[in-house]
C-alpha cells in the first residue's frame, strides 16, 4: 500500500513508483521559495534562452512549455505533472543528492527527480548541489524529444541493476556533503576546504572503478554534460549545461576540447566541483543507445557467472544472483566456489537474505526467514546430462528424489546434498527449490557447507549463474527502509533584513506583473542604494522594467552607471551585470513564456 501522505499529482508515471523509491520523496513547499528565489530563477532562464535558442539542440525551447516550465518563475510541480504525463512522463521533488541507482530507477520508471531546493543568488552561474534550475530547466525540456527520452529511461534500466562498491558510497555521501556546505550561507572556509579534500581523499582511493563508477561517466558525459551534431558545430543538449549559464556560454570555446562520443567516455571521470576541460559529441541520440549497449554486455547482470558473483562480494551491499531456473537469490555475497573449469560451483550471503521468482519473493522465504544467509550448490548433476532444473517429476524418482524420502544428490563439482525432501517447487516448468530436512551439504574433500542441526537446508536449483545485479530482487518486500542520508539539505531562516530584501524584489515583481504602480520604483531604488550594497540584480530588474516602459530617464540612467561602476569594481559581477545589459536592450520574446 502506498504511504496515505503519497501524491501522485494525478499522473500515471508516479502513481506507478514502487514504495522503495517514494521514501525518497519530499514535499516541494512551494510557499518556501522568495521573492528572491523566482528572480534568480527568472534571471538564468531569461539569460539561458537569450543563449540557447542558438546553440541548444531543437526541441529545447519548445521543450520547456511541453514539460510546463515558465520563464517567469519557478515551476510548480503540479504544473510540471501536468505537461510531463501528456508525453508519459512525471516528476517528484527530493533532498538533493540522492545514490545514483536510486536517481536512475526513477529514470527507468520516467519519473523526473528534482531537488526541491534552488541555489543562492551567490551562485547564480553554477552550483555543484543540483536545484530545481539544474533538474527542471535542464533535464525536464530535452524530455520532449521522443529519441532522447527513450534513451533516458532505458539509461535508468541499465543503471538501476549496475553493481556499486563500498568505497563509491563513501565518495556519494562525500560529493552530497560538499554540495550542501557550498550552499550554506555561513559554511567557514576552513569547512569547504575539509569536504573537498574528503571527496579529493575519496576519488583518489576509489582502486578499480565499478560498473556504476564507469555507468556514472557515460550519465555524466551524455544525460549531463552531452553535446549532439558534429565535432564543429555541435549543440548542447545535457542538462548540466543547459541549467548553467557560466557553463553553457563556456563550453563553445575551442579551449575545451570536443571528442566523439564512443565507448572510450568510460575512461574519463569527472570533477562535479569544476567547469568540465572537454566534452564529448554524439552524432545522435541512437549512438546513445548503441553505446551503452556496448557497455551493458560487459555488466554483471548480463554475464553473470563468477565475475559478476566477485562484484558482487565487492560491493558489500544487498545484490542478487540469477540462476538459470529463475530463481533469485538476494543478499550480501560472502564467498563463492569454483569447479575445476573455473565455473560458479556454491554460492553464500551473510545477514538477511531473500529467494525470489520474477521479481516478486517467494512465500516463507523473506529475509526474516533467511535471516542468517543462504548458500547453495550450483551447477549439473554427475553423470547425468539434463540439467536438475529441467527434470520432470518421474526422472526426480528416476535419480531418488522425491517428496518424503531420503535422497543424495552428488553435483559434477563434487559437492554432494543428502537429505529427506521436504518440498519441490517449480516455476514455469522449471525446478527452482528443493527443501531437506536432516540435511548436510558437504563438499568431496570433506567441507561441510551445512549441518542437520542447522534446520532446514533450502537448495536453489540451477546449472548457472546467469545474473548478477545490484539490490534485491523484489525491493518493495526486502528494502522496508531504503537508504537515505543523515546529511540533509540546508534550509535557512531569515532575519528582518534578509526579508526587508526579499520584499524588494516582490514590489518589482507586482509593478512588472501589474502594469501599475511605478512610482514605487524610485523608493525600492534608494532602499537599495542606502540598505543593500552588494545587490545588482533588483538594480537590475528595477532598470529593466524602467526601459520596458520607457518611464523616468534620469532613474534610469542613474541605475546603469551604478551598475556599470559594479561591474568595474566587481569582476566576478561583472559578466552578470553585462548579460543583464544585454536582455534590457535585446528582450525575451514574452510569447515563448507560459
Amino acid at each position: 500500500m502506498k504511504p496515505s501522505h503519497f501524491n501522485d499529482f494525478n499522473n500515471s508515471q508516479v502513481a506507478k513508483l514502487p514504495n522503495h523509491l517514494k521514501k525518497f520523496i519530499v514535499e516541494q513547499h512551494y510557499e518556501h521559495y522568495t521573492p528572491l528565489d523566482h528572480a534568480v530563477w527568472r534571471y538564468i532562464m531569461r539569460q539561458n534562452y537569450s543563449y540557447l535558442k542558438d546553440i541548444a539542440y531543437y526541441p529545447y525551447i519548445p521543450g520547456l512549455q511541453a514539460a510546463g516550465l515558465s520563464i517567469e518563475k519557478i515551476p510548480c510541480l503540479q504544473e510540471m505533472n501536468d505537461a510531463l504525463g501528456k508525453i508519459g512522463w512525471g516528476a517528484v521533488t527530493v533532498d538533493g543528492f540522492i545514490p545514483p541507482a536510486t536517481f536512475m530507477e526513477y529514470q527507468a520508471y520516467r519519473v523526473l527527480v528534482i531537488a526541491a531546493d534552488i541555489r543562492q543568488l551567490e551562485h547564480i552561474e553554477y552550483t555543484p548541489a543540483p536545484d530545481i534550475i539544474h533538474e527542471s530547466a535542464g533535464h525536464a525540456p530535452i524530455i520532449a524529444d521522443s529519441d532522447y527520452h527513450a534513451y533516458l529511461s532505458y539509461f535508468g534500466s541499465i543503471g538501476a541493476k549496475a553493481i556499486f562498491s563500498a568505497k563509491d558510497f563513501e565518495l556519494y555521501e562525500a560529493i552530497r556533503e560538499l554540495s550542501i556546505l557550498k550552499e550554506m550561507p555561513q559554511t567557514s572556509i576552513l569547512e569547504l576546504q575539509n569536504a573537498e579534500k574528503k571527496v579529493a581523499l575519496c576519488q583518489n582511493n576509489l582502486g578499480e572503478p565499478s560498473e556504476m563508477a564507469l555507468l556514472s561517466r557515460l550519465h555524466w558525459w551524455t544525460v549531463e554534460y552531452g553535446l549532439i551534431g558534429s565535432l564543429d558545430n555541435p549543440k548542447i543538449y545535457g542538462a548540466g549545461l543547459l541549467s548553467s549559464i557560466g557553463e553553457s556560454a563556456n563550453c563553445m570555446n575551442s579551449d575545451v576540447k570536443k571528442l566523439r562520443y564512443t565507448l572510450n567516455a568510460v575512461h574519463y571521470p569527472f570533477d562535479i566541483t569544476k567547469p568540465q576541460p572537454h566534452l564529448f559529441v554524439t552524432p545522435t541520440f541512437q549512438n546513445l543507445i548503441d553505446v551503452l549497449e556496448q557497455f551493458a554486455d560487459t555488466m554483471a547482470f548480463r554475464r553473470g557467472g563468477h565475475e559478476g558473483l566477485l562484484k558482487a562480494i565487492a560491493c558489500n551491499n544487498i545484490c542478487t544472483a540469477v540462476y538459470s531456473s529463475g530463481i533469485q537469490v538476494s543478499g550480501v555475497f560472502t564467498r563463492i566456489e569454483l569447479d575445476s573449469e573455473n565455473k560458479v560451483s556454491f554460492i553464500k550471503t551473510h545477514g538477511p537474505s531473500a529467494l525470489s521468482f520474477d521479481y516478486k519473493q517467494l512465500t516463507k522465504h523473506d529475509k526474516y526467514y533467511h535471516k542468517d544467509g543462504f548458500s547453495s550448490p550450483v551447477g549439473l548433476l554427475k553423470g547425468y546430462g539434463k540439467a536438475l532444473e529441467d527434470l520432470s517429476l518421474t526422472e526426480l524418482k528416476d535419480i531418488g528424489v522425491e517428496a518424503g524420502k531420503a535422497s543424495t544428490i552428488h553435483f559434477e563439482s563434487g559437492i554432494i546434498v543428502s537429505g529427506i525432501v521436504k518440498q519441490i517447487e517449480h516455476q514455469k516448468n522449471k525446478i527452482i527449490l528443493i527443501s531437506f530436512s536432516d540435511c548436510t551439504v558437504k563438499d568431496d574433500k570433506g567441507h561441510v557447507f551445512f549441518e542437520p542441526s542447522w534446520g532446514i537446508y533450502d537448495m536453489a536449483v540451477g546449472k548457472e549463474i546467469c545474473s548478477v545485479f545490484c539490490g534485491a530482487a523484489d525491493k518493495d518486500a526486502f528494502e522496508e527502509k531504503s537508504f537515505i542520508s543523515k546529511t540533509t539539505t540546508h534550509h535557512p531562516v531569515y532575519d528582518d533584513e534578509t526579508k526587508q530584501y526579499h520584499q524588494l524584489f516582490q514590489t518589482v515583481r507586482d509593478c512588472r506583473e501589474q502594469h501599475t504602480h511605478y512610482e514605487q520604483l524610485p523608493l525600492v531604488w534608494e532602499q537599495l542604494k542606502n540598505h543593500f550594497g552588494n545587490d545588482w540584480l533588483c538594480a537590475i530588474e528595477i532598470l529593466e522594467l524602467l526601459n520596458q516602459e520607457h518611464i523616468m530617464p534620469l532613474l534610469s540612467e542613474e541605475i546603469q552607471t551604478y551598475l556599470t561602476l559594479k561591474a568595474d569594481k566587481n569582476p566576478e559581477k561583472a559578466k552578470l551585470i553585462q548579460d543583464g545589459f544585454y536582455l534590457i536592450k535585446n528582450p525575451v520574446n514574452q510569447l515563448t513564456t507560459n
